[in-house]
């Protein structure tokens, strides 16, 4: 019985592009939970690469969606682990570090912090001089720092260490994913209206 399953798919982050990116609190899904949702995708993808090559791509992405979809939703429905975003302090530091990355010419398009995770929409520079690797180090990396300084966990894992990302193709997908994030708050029952919700913000 295999116990070892690819969470991700091998991807490319170039210069330039538009990624969504989302991350979450250390701890913030069971264990199980993670594992069968690896399971799901490894024999959606062992599937896939028996399609002809044409399809073949195509089907990876779907897939990927598909589980994003999945993982997103467990995440909003979650009632195990923490929600230290629910706390203002906590949230505006995260908000600020965001911004922040202007700093490193990314340009960002759009983000929602949600109880126990975030979503952010940027563009990376189109100078390769750090990668998008580095770029989600340094603010995971600072806003772990000042976060568990205002919650008095220093030492403790702040974010889990993984992180989603997916290259939007077009502008039209880019609109989309904009609007995926602006209305996770009120898919999940925290808004009637995502401008109502004081964690998101739009460019």
């Amino acid at each position: 019985m295999k116990t070892h399953y690819q969470r991700k798919l091998p991807h490319v982050l170039p210069p330039g592009a538009v990624i969504f990116f989302t991350f979450r609190l250390a701890g913030s899904l069971p264990v199980a939970v993670l594992e069968q949702l690896a399971e799901n995708q490894y024999f959606a993808l062992q599937e896939a690469t028996s399609m002809p090559a044409a399809q073949q791509v195509e089907a990876i992405i779907k897939i990927k969606k598909q589980q994003f979809a999945k993982f997103d939703t467990l995440l909003d429905q979650a009632t195990h682990g923490p929600a230290w975003l629910r706390m203002p302090d906590v949230a505006n530091t995260i908000m600020q570090e965001i911004n922040a990355l202007a700093e490193l010419r990314v340009v960002v398009l759009a983000y929602c912090l949600m109880p126990n995770h975030v979503h952010l929409v940027a563009q990376l520079p189109d100078e390769a001089t750090f990668s998008a690797a580095r770029m989600m180090q340094r603010l995971k990396g600072r806003t772990a720092v000042a976060a568990n300084r205002l919650l008095g966990l220093q030492g403790q894992p702040f974010w889990q260490h993984e992180s989603y990302d997916h290259v939007v193709r077009d502008g039209k997908e880019q609109e989309r994913i904009i609007a995926y994030v602006l209305n996770n708050p009120v898919k999940a029952g925290l808004a009637e209206n995502w401008s109502q919700w004081p964690y998101s913000h739009v460019g």
